[in-house]
């Protein structure tokens, strides 16, 4: 379809891109570091979330030039009220051009609504799996179908795209992958910044400190982590577990520390505007999840030239160094707390080429993206 919409030249396109919620995730965290890095002067983001409340980014977004918009929740039995929201949003905002989902629940909605006003659209897996019980089975209804109802499909990695439009689709070629880039030049190694922070976190020299980021919900598995670390203490290792984010299961996780009397062992930070020094701070990484798309605190942790374990149930696209292997979480604790052991003294290096050169690093991608959307804007059937 072509795009017969005249745009003023001297006006960058918009394109706005669709959440939940604007809070610190990965995929919220990886379109802002998008954003950083592309030329507003002829791209500007847009931001659509599901909530009326307040998102992390938004002091930034508006400094950036951007705008945050807002839909209500969809619920089912506002169906109807879900659709007119769109209706009446992408009609009182012509300037949208692109509307890039990464919210890909209800993407088969509001994508073929803006689609209708002549939009381009992209529909974007983020995840390889979805909440068990009958959430994940209305997510699952609701995204039939979906690489049918948009213009392009764009995923994080395979399995996200498997997860999302299919195998076959996969296998057809329909889906673009697109690497969950950081702006790796600021997560390299600095030994500075990790005394300083070590100190501030009173790490003592001999001790190793094993580090998760994520939000505390059942798709982390923060409490095999406690696990993990309980049969490290048990060995008379002198590790330390320190676990940045928050969520619902966060006093959970807190009681399972009190039980396994691990307090002066386990360290909660909450939510972290800047993650950088946490990642200089550890010794190692660990990301037991029961699913993912294409982490990015792996990313990130790899970047900072970490050596971690990651649970099997995530891509090997995820290891794009040699510093990551690949455990079940099925197997027990000590298995992997013994890996610790025997791999947790090493020396950090500088990562920064091999990040580069593996596709990951945000500068490339913000100025592939940038002249894909520029390019689609004019011709719908332009490829990235």
């Amino acid at each position: 379809m072509q795009n017969n919409k005249k745009t003023d030249e001297n006006k960058p396109l918009h394109v706005l891109h669709v959440f939940g919620r604007l809070n610190r995730g990965g995929a919220e965290s990886r379109v802002m570091d998008l954003y950083r890095n592309v030329d507003r002067t002829r791209i500007q983001f847009d931001f659509m979330q599901h909530t009326t409340k307040v998102c992390d980014f938004q002091t930034e977004i508006e400094q950036l030039g951007g705008k945050v918009y807002h839909v209500p929740p969809f619920r089912f039995w506002n169906y109807f009220s879900y659709c007119k929201a769109w209706k009446q949003f992408i009609k009182e905002h012509p300037e949208i051009r692109i509307v890039h989902g990464h919210m890909t629940s209800t993407a088969s909605i509001y994508l073929p609504i803006v689609r209708k006003k002549g939009v381009f659209t992209i529909a974007h897996s983020r995840n390889a799996g979805v909440d068990k019980g009958i959430k994940g089975k209305l997510t699952k209804f609701l995204r039939r179908n979906l690489k049918e109802k948009c213009d392009r499909c764009f995923a994080c990695s395979k399995l996200a795209g498997e997860a999302v439009f299919g195998k076959k689709a996969m296998e057809q070629g329909r889906v673009t992958i697109i690497p969950n880039a950081i702006d790796a030049a600021r997560f390299t190694f600095d030994p500075e910044v990790r005394r300083q922070k070590r100190e501030e976190l009173h790490i003592q020299p001999e001790e190793l400190l094993i580090g998760e980021v994520g939000r505390f919900d059942p798709q982390k598995n923060q409490k095999y982590a406690v696990e993990i670390l309980a049969e490290c203490r048990k060995k008379n290792f002198p590790a330390k577990l320190i676990l940045i984010g928050e969520g619902p299961l966060m006093e959970t996780v807190r009681q399972q520390v009190e039980e396994r009397q691990l307090q002066e062992y386990v360290i909660f930070t909450g939510l972290q505007k800047n993650v950088v020094p946490f990642y200089q701070a550890m010794d190692f990484f660990l990301l037991p999840s029961f699913y993912e798309g294409l982490p990015g605190v792996a990313v990130e942790a790899q970047a900072s030239g970490l050596r971690g374990i990651l649970s099997d149930a995530i891509t090997t696209e995820a290891a794009m160094t040699t510093l990551m292997e690949f455990r079940s979480v099925q197997e027990p604790a000590i298995v992997w707390a013994d890996r610790i052991v025997a791999c947790g003294h090493y020396e950090r290096q500088n990562t920064l080429n091999e990040m580069q050169e593996a596709g990951f690093d945000v500068k490339n991608l913000a100025k592939r993206l940038q002249d894909f959307y520029l390019r689609v804007n004019k011709d719908h059937t332009q490829k990235f």
